[in-house]
């Protein structure tokens, strides 16, 4: 039999329910299909709160970003689609750095309890729940992640914007707080306005080398 979904208990906070999350991580290497199956289903939200925690630090672990990130857009997919995580079998069998991504994991829970004070479940809650508002969250969700599957963990913050804006979407999900989902799209805006200014700093360097 496999791992048990990770179904938090009634009135746990989501620093507590992202702690009890990482104590049932596998010890050493881990495959990512493995901590899927640890969540399960019900625990997607709580999954991308967790798997974001890696990159609140300015330079993240090379090549985490695209597998957690792939993992992250599936997510929300499902979720624009109504149907359960589907992974495909590379990204499920895609073994990542036990140790370094626990050390990650820890740091960045720390800065998770600090967006958890500011959230307040059920506040302008007509922006998770109504029908064109959530689409609108979970395209944006979506987007978010697709932006956190870029290679550039190596330039500071490339990594950090998406995924600030992807933990309080993922808050604002699973608290039911539209001001949490707000504050998600302004870091996400933020994120665009950032990938652009390197795109333009990129295409300025080109254009100087080949001149």
């Amino acid at each position: 039999m496999g791992e048990q979904p990770v179904l938090p208990p009634p009135g746990d906070s989501l620093g507590e329910q992202l702690r009890a999350a990482i104590d049932r991580l596998p010890e050493g290497p881990m495959r990512l299909g493995e901590v899927v199956a640890i969540f399960g289903d019900e625990g997607l939200l709580l999954l991308t709160a967790l798997m974001v925690l890696v990159f609140l630090v300015p330079v993240s672990i090379p090549g985490v970003s695209t597998v957690f990130g792939g993992a992250i857009l599936l997510v929300g997919l499902s979720r624009l689609r109504g149907r359960p995580l589907w992974l495909p079998g590379k990204l499920r069998e895609r073994e990542l750095p036990g140790t370094r991504v626990r050390a990650a994991l820890e740091t960045g829970l720390a800065w998770a309890r600090r967006f958890e004070r500011i959230s307040k479940p059920h506040r302008l809650a007509w922006l998770v729940e109504r029908r064109g508002w959530l689409l609108t969250g979970n395209l944006a969700f979506t987007s978010a992640a697709a932006l956190l599957m870029a290679p550039l963990g190596l330039i500071p913050f490339s990594n950090t914007l998406p995924a600030i804006a992807l933990l309080f979407y993922a808050i604002g999900f699973i608290q039911r707080d539209g001001g949490a989902v707000l504050a998600g799209h302004l870091a996400q805006v933020a994120t665009i306005v950032y990938f652009a200014f390197l795109a333009m700093g990129g295409t300025a360097a080109l254009s100087a080398l080949l001149g």
